[in-house]
């Protein structure tokens, strides 16, 4: 795939800024693309219609599944898919166990859907959720795990696979980050009961905002399809309390194009994490950095850097210099509950979760998208290996 031919739009979010020579994230715009919109805004039917149909098709298609719908957002997305447990017997106030550490929306998306998070910390040399701490947290009101497979690292599936069926609860992989990932030979996303994933514009698919539910069962879809349309059923009946949650036709179509190149876009992002991997490997005394293990594939969103205990330096002294290098980074999000002022009102306190605000205090991460390539992979290298000369340490 020659993307040169697409359009690289940033991801609005500073990574344009001048200087950048590695920027976090792109987003690449096809030719098609180009066309569909063309031919969306001249048909003038630009709400949900036959693009959006294809798209969730497609999608369904290439992840092995029957059914995706298509959402506004990602965190719509994980929203509508607590919310069709409803319909198999959840009750409002009823729980869903989420990991500590994830972009905020995977806790705010259980609140919207009027259920409870329930927090359990992570790994820190996954920055998943901890199987072995999943079981303490389970109560009669859970109803649902909701693993989270953090920078397209999938979680530990089997182990949770195996704890919902001990305790009869469903599981819905946030697959947010995480296209194209495998775990064991199977497709995240095609392992819980239902997967979401986030359409965001730094992502491997986009449609610039957007999201995507996909599932085998068809309760759940038909549930999903009613949910993210205020829980119509039929003509201006509503069974359910629903959602906003269409996507557009516009959109459809940025997305059609990039499920066109999503395995080229794939082979670079892996590619370039691989390059990051091995290059980082004379840096392990350093950082836990995210790795791929013997029993999966990464679906890479960017590439996470943890400052291991005992070094004479902050995490904002080594992002500080990265910046200063044309190197452009993320915090490593933070610890839901115990870090982000608005989840104070559920009473948990610094401590609660020491893997997660650990991660979240030294942690960072960077852009391995498909618009660079191993010579910025290397200049990274080169960078934290002059920072970390400078420190004092041996690289």
């Amino acid at each position: 795939m020659d993307f040169n031919k697409t359009t690289a739009i940033n991801d609005g979010q500073e990574a344009s800024k001048a200087g950048y020579k590695v920027p976090f994230g792109t987003v690449s715009i096809t030719a098609r693309a180009h066309k569909l919109i063309d031919e969306a805004i001249a048909s003038r039917w630009l709400t949900k219609g036959k693009y959006v149909k294809e798209f969730e098709d497609k999608f369904a298609q290439l992840f092995g599944v029957k059914s995706g719908i298509a959402t506004s957002s990602g965190t719509d997305a994980n929203a509508i898919a607590c919310a069709v447990l409803y319909d198999f017997g959840a009750k409002r106030g009823d729980e869903i166990i989420v990991p500590a550490l994830s972009f905020v929306a995977t806790g705010n998306a259980v609140l919207q859907a009027g259920l409870l998070p329930v927090f359990v910390d992570i790994e820190r040399e996954t920055l998943n959720i901890d199987p072995k701490k999943i079981e303490k947290a389970i109560t009669p009101r859970t109803r649902a795990i909701m693993p989270v497979h953090l920078m397209g690292k999938p979680a530990a599936m089997d182990e949770i696979m195996s704890l919902a069926h001990k305790h009869k609860l469903y599981v819905i992989e946030d697959a947010a980050e995480a296209h194209g990932a495998q775990y064991k030979g199977k497709k995240i996303g095609a392992i819980g009961n239902m997967a979401c994933f986030s359409l965001y514009a730094a992502h491997i698919i986009t449609t610039i905002e957007g999201g995507m539910i996909i599932t085998n069962n068809e309760r759940m879809a038909e549930a999903a399809r009613s949910l993210r349309n205020h829980g119509i059923d039929g003509k201006f009946r509503f069974k359910r309390i629903g959602f906003s949650a269409k996507m557009n036709e516009i959109e459809a179509a940025v997305g059609l194009g990039n499920i066109d190149i999503f395995h080229d876009i794939l082979e670079k992002r892996r590619a370039n994490v691989r390059h990051l991997i091995k290059a980082f490997s004379k840096f392990e005394k350093y950082f836990w950095y995210l790795k791929e293990d013997a029993h999966e594939v990464l679906g890479p969103h960017a590439f996470s850097i943890i400052i291991k205990p005992g070094l004479n330096f902050t995490k904002d002294a080594f992002v500080t210099y990265l910046e200063k290098k044309g190197v452009d980074s993320r915090n490593l999000f933070y610890c839901i509950p115990t870090q982000t002022d608005s989840y104070q009102f559920m009473g948990h306190k610094l401590g609660d979760f020491p893997q997660a605000e650990y991660c979240s205090d030294h942690g960072t991460h960077i852009g391995c998208h498909q618009d660079v390539g191993a010579a910025q992979m290397d200049y990274v290298v080169g960078v934290v290996s002059k920072f970390l000369s400078a420190q004092g340490y041996s690289v």
